[in-house]
Order: C-alpha cells, then sequence, then structure tokens
C-alpha cells in the first residue's frame, strides 16, 4: 500500500516532458533566434504555427516562395509543421515548411531533455538532412 503511494507520487514529478507549447527556433549555420513556434496537438497530429518573427529584418514578411493557399501569406501565422504522428517518444510522418525557399521537406522531432527539440528536415531518407535545435519559449 505504501509502496503504491510512493509509485503514484514519483510517477506526478517524473512525466515525459511535452512537445507542446511553444519553441524558439535556431538557424542551425548561424545560431541566431528567428521565432517563436506553437507546438499544438489537433484529431492526434502534431502541428506548429509560426507565432512571432524575432530578427526585425523579418517582420512583415510574406511567403513570396511558397505554394498554393500559402503563397504570399504572412509569415507570422504561418503553419509550418503538419501532420506529425506520434511514434514512441518521437513525432514523425508530417512535414515541415521553409518559409524562405517555400519547399517542404519530411520531418521528424524527437526531445532532447525537457527543453531542448531535435527538428530534421529531409528529402526521401532521414540521413539527407539537417536538424535545428529548438529551445523551449521560456
Amino acid at each position: 500500500m505504501i509502496l503504491s503511494f510512493y509509485y503514484v507520487l514519483i510517477s506526478l514529478f517524473i512525466q515525459t516532458p511535452s512537445f507542446e507549447g511553444k519553441w524558439v527556433s535556431v538557424d542551425d549555420e548561424t545560431g541566431l533566434e528567428k521565432s517563436i513556434i506553437s507546438l499544438y496537438v489537433e484529431n492526434e497530429k502534431l502541428y506548429g504555427r509560426i507565432e512571432t518573427l524575432l530578427l526585425p529584418e523579418d517582420k512583415g514578411k510574406l511567403c513570396v516562395n511558397c505554394q498554393g493557399s500559402e503563397l504570399n501569406t504572412p509569415i507570422e501565422g504561418l503553419v509550418i509543421l503538419k501532420g506529425l504522428t506520434k511514434d514512441g517518444e518521437e513525432w514523425t510522418g508530417g512535414t515541415i515548411l521553409d518559409p524562405a525557399n517555400g519547399k517542404e521537406y519530411s520531418c521528424t522531432l524527437s526531445l532532447n531533455g525537457p527543453s531542448e527539440l531535435n527538428v530534421r528536415g529531409f528529402i526521401g531518407f532521414s540521413f539527407l538532412g539537417r536538424t535545428q535545435k529548438w529551445k523551449r519559449f521560456k
């Protein structure tokens, strides 16, 4: 009985960190913090919307290289992560949009501790891509 109580108590404090919430994207080439992205689950799929662009030169920019209904829409407010599904400790099977070039890539997200997110974008095979590390927004 006492062990059950301690198990419940410990499980309340040791929970798997959530992917949901606000994250700061960090450019993997320059190291600059570029935007605040809100990750949310809708119909058991993970999505990500750019809430705020952090660099003054990016404010007010439109997605001029995007396709379809996203063409010439403001980058702030743009949903860039779409349709990822939970697969063990990762979210995978969806896409990420790069507003700079308008291209969509396959995407996998994995947590690296409670405050760092590995965002892997790739074409075809995961090893043919690049990874950004996003920081949890505080």
